[in-house]
């Protein structure tokens, strides 16, 4: 009798263990260990009487004389989603899409399926959380009904395969989602790290052999990690985030991996009656609502990859009764702006330390580059004073330790973007090289260049009856 191979595995990191453990030593997860047993026994005997391999086959770089050729990538038909692929699905490619529960996965794939479809390649949307009709329901409500696209409503990977395998390969395979999925080779239920990974791995397989470009939907944790192993991301050829806020209309797609194209670049789409619309000047919809007149707002010129982003960044300094005034941020990283608020009182002459400080990217854009420094110091020196910031002036440049306003990358590309939508000045770092432009643009060396500046103009509209605190530089 075959002896039975039994694991425990950890649900939360994928760790294996030999035997039951309360706890995870690799993530420090309780009570995340299930146990597990191995789809069959490892083949034993002498090499003679076990069953021959298939030798693999080796290929030269360059393409045979007279290959057929095949193009490299295929268009989504949806330009943003084609921007942050890097110009199309490339054929035989495995993406992991993940994103909260309703934020709009699968009416976006739904979109690029019946786009794809319509240029006459072959489509399969496999779902494995609704039925055939709901998800008819869905393509109707989006007025995608009659698009060419395979519908199917099963979890057994090898049904999957065998049915996507029988004619020609289809172009694209969705996968929603990949913990729904379940192989026979694993005595395990579905959901598991186990399962899980042996699923994904038959999918890739099938996607490499055949060419098919596959979609693997991918549910979210509450810490906003892809549910499931972290081999999985590992595995696949691109990992992307679909993020939003369920208060604002506008999700962002962003791609996290990418072995075929950048990293760096970002989809913006509104979520309409119709379904999701792209949005091809994303720096017209953050500013849309802005208040000219309102204290403590200053509009960054930033960069999502080779796209130039403009957003308002929002700030408020109000006195704290607290022991430990309170530091509240959205869309930015805390520790940037601790870093900001120090460099402002030992170097700007900003006594901040007595202030709580809140601070929000308007319309729930998450941004990560350091060029946003200088919008935030001048958001929080604005709102600290009551003076108004001049509504014709985007901001940009990453400040130093020392209090120094340092260069940043593609100043000119910025500057371009902050012209066409209508501003007209631009403070910036000094030293950079920028294209011909019909922009005003005055340099800052150091921090307080900037505080003098707004200090100058001095509170407006009577905003706040106290004061700010400046104290003397040098």
């Amino acid at each position: 009798m075959a002896k039975i191979h039994q694991t425990f595995v950890c649900q939360s990191c994928g760790a294996v263990y030999n035997r039951w453990r309360g706890r995870c030593e690799a993530c420090n997860g309780w009570n995340t260990i299930v146990e597990e047993i191995a789809g069959g026994p490892a083949q034993a005997g002498p090499a003679a009487t076990r069953p021959a391999r298939a030798r693999g086959r080796v290929f030269p770089l360059e393409g045979l004389t007279g290959e057929a050729k095949q193009a490299p990538r295929t268009p989504s038909g949806i330009a943003e989603l084609d921007r942050v692929t890097g110009g199309g699905f490339v054929r035989g490619s495995v993406i992991l899409l993940g994103g909260d529960p309703g934020i709009g996965k699968s009416t976006l794939l739904m979109q690029a399926s019946a786009a794809m479809a319509a240029t006459g390649e072959r489509v399969a949307y496999i779902s494995g959380e609704e039925a055939v009709g709901q998800v008819r329901l869905r393509a109707e409500r989006l007025g995608l009904a009659k698009h060419p696209v395979e519908l199917a409503a099963e979890t057994n990977v090898e049904d999957i395969v065998e049915t996507l395998s029988q004619g020609k390969p289809p172009a694209l395979a969705i996968i929603d989602s990949i913990q729904t999925m379940w192989t026979e080779t694993v005595e395990s239920a579905p959901g598991t790290v186990t399962q899980v990974r042996s699923s994904a791995q038959a999918l890739i397989r099938f996607a490499k052999t055949t060419g098919t470009a596959v979609i693997l939907v991918g549910h979210v944790t509450k810490d906003g990690q892809i549910a499931g192993p972290r081999v999985v991301e590992h595995m696949v050829d691109a990992v992307a985030s679909f993020e939003g806020d369920q208060g604002h209309h506008f999700r962002i797609l962003r791609a996290v991996k990418n072995r075929f194209g950048p990293t760096d670049e970002i989809g913006v789409f509104e979520m309409t009656d119709a379904g999701l619309a792209e949005v091809p000047n994303p720096s017209a919809l953050f500013l849309a609502a802005r208040d000219h007149q309102a204290a403590g707002t200053a509009v960054f010129a930033g960069m999502e990859g080779t796209r130039p982003l403009l957003v308002e960044i929002q700030a408020l300094v109000a006195p704290s009764a607290l022991g430990m005034p309170r530091r509240a941020v959205v869309g930015w990283d805390p520790n940037r702006l601790s870093m900001v608020l120090a460099v402002l009182e030992a170097h700007g002459g900003i006594r901040l330390s007595g202030h709580d400080v809140y601070l929000n990217v308007a319309g729930g854009l998450r941004i990560t580059e350091p060029a946003a420094d200088l919008a935030v110091a001048a958001a929080l020196v604005s709102s600290l004073s009551g003076a108004a910031l001049p509504p014709e002036t985007v901001y940009f440049g990453e400040i130093g330790l020392s209090g120094a306003i340092r260069p940043v990358a593609q100043g000119a590309a910025r500057l371009k973007e902050a012209q066409k939508l209508g501003f007209a000045r631009a403070l910036m770092p000094q030293g950079r090289e920028t294209a011909d432009r019909a922009l005003a643009t005055e340099s800052l060396r150091h921090i307080a260049d900037l505080v003098a500046g707004i200090a100058a103009n001095g509170p407006k509209r009577g905003r706040r009856s106290h004061a700010p605190r400046y104290e003397e530089t040098d």
